[in-house]
């Protein structure tokens, strides 16, 4: 999230043009989703955009914001990385998106019979989503998210893990003092190694 609607949707724009470029360069349909990862992290932001005008408290954009974050994101960043990995490296990857499957049903039946809540704190917003058994839920999101990354076989990916996890707890610490938001600086960046990812990946084109 950025610190403004202006920022979010002038941020989530240059993402998502970045995915589309993404998603126009990438030569075989497994690779699909890692490639539309900042695709779905622009409108992500452009969603939140939509929650700064609206004021903030539960309103549809607020919903769309988490529904993005928790359960979808839960699960399409493990099975993407499962789907793009070599036969090798597949088996250790299971692990995730099976936790990533159980941790999304948590958090979309939570999504479905609890409301979304958003305070505009500043130059940041708070979303508030009581979710259950939340510790063990939020472990399950991060193994599911970070950990497939990080196991991934292909080094950009990696990095890209240790980049998003570094986003994610500079961002909490953020949040937390009430500065702006540097969620935006880590999803550009974040683009930008998805399309150096997809450039890596164009010569082996005709491989497996």
């Amino acid at each position: 999230m950025c610190w403004s609607a202006t920022a979010d949707l002038a941020a989530g724009t240059a993402v998502a043009a970045v995915g589309l470029v993404c998603v126009a360069r990438v030569r075989r349909a497994r690779d699909l989703p890692v490639a539309a990862l900042p695709l779905l992290l622009g409108v992500h932001q452009l969603v939140e955009a939509a929650v700064w005008d609206s004021g903030g408290g539960c309103s549809p954009a607020a919903t769309a914001w988490a529904v993005i974050a928790l359960p979808l994101l839960a699960v399409w960043v493990p099975a993407g990385v499962l789907l793009a990995a070599a036969p090798g490296v597949r088996r250790r990857l299971w692990g995730p998106v099976a936790v990533g499957l159980a941790t999304a049903a948590v958090l979309a039946y939570t999504l479905a019979t609890r409301p979304v809540t958003a305070e505009i704190r500043g130059r940041t917003i708070g979303y508030g989503v009581n979710v259950p058994w939340m510790p063990l839920v939020l472990t399950g999101y991060l193994f599911a998210t970070l950990g497939s990354l990080l196991l991934a076989g292909d080094r950009r990916l990696r990095i890209l893990g240790v980049v998003l996890a570094a986003g994610a707890l500079a961002c909490s610490a953020l949040w937390r003092l009430e500065f702006a938001s540097t969620w935006c600086a880590f999803a550009a960046v974040a683009s930008l190694l998805v399309v150096g990812w997809v450039r890596g990946r164009e010569p082996a084109a005709g491989g497996s």
